[in-house]
């Protein structure tokens, strides 16, 4: 499987930060390409895109003020093939990026990559109290996995009090 480019650059509104591209990301080349996953409905029911991307369009983020990485680089069937190695490497790697990039915001993609990159054994969705890069804040959505078993409109809720908060 063929790695996906970051959409990243420098003083980003919001960088969405997920495990690793996914099977269908890597056939593609592009971001959130499963069939079942939610992350471009998600943005465009939330406002955060003008409408619905597909995964091609994942370059237009940078446009909005919006990028995406992952926490490891290595595409793979499920996020549960990431060795911790793998996430040790992408853990500090991760902590380069936002550091040197400074985003306003570092939005997780799921409780599980924030708890992989932030060392926490409790993790719950919405605002973090202390942030992992100082000067970076984090923040946690449901993963937008088609695998995920939170209802999409509780989904939502997190991505529109994302944007309601970066708009202001």
């Amino acid at each position: 499987m063929k790695p996906v480019s970051d959409i990243i650059a420098p003083n980003l509104k919001i960088l969405f930060i997920g495990f690793n591209p996914g099977s269908r990301s890597a056939q593609t080349g592009h971001h959130f390409a499963g069939y079942s996953n939610k992350f471009w409905k998600l943005l465009a029911a939330s406002g955060l895109t003008p409408y619905q991307f597909t995964p091609e369009e994942d370059c237009k983020l940078l446009d909005l003020g919006l990028g995406i990485t992952n926490i490891v680089a290595r595409p793979s069937r499920t996020a549960a093939e990431i060795t911790k190695a793998e996430f040790q490497a992408g853990r500090l790697l991760l902590q380069e990026k936002l550091a040197f990039h400074k985003p306003l915001v570092a939005c997780y993609a799921g409780v599980g990559v924030y708890r992989e990159f932030a060392r926490q054994a409790k993790v719950v969705c919405g605002w973090q109290t202390e942030n992992v890069v100082t000067g970076v804040a984090d923040f946690v959505v449901p993963s937008p996995s088609g695998l995920t078993r939170i209802l999409f409109v509780d989904q939502l809720a997190y991505y529109q009090e994302l944007k309601e908060n970066v708009s202001e």
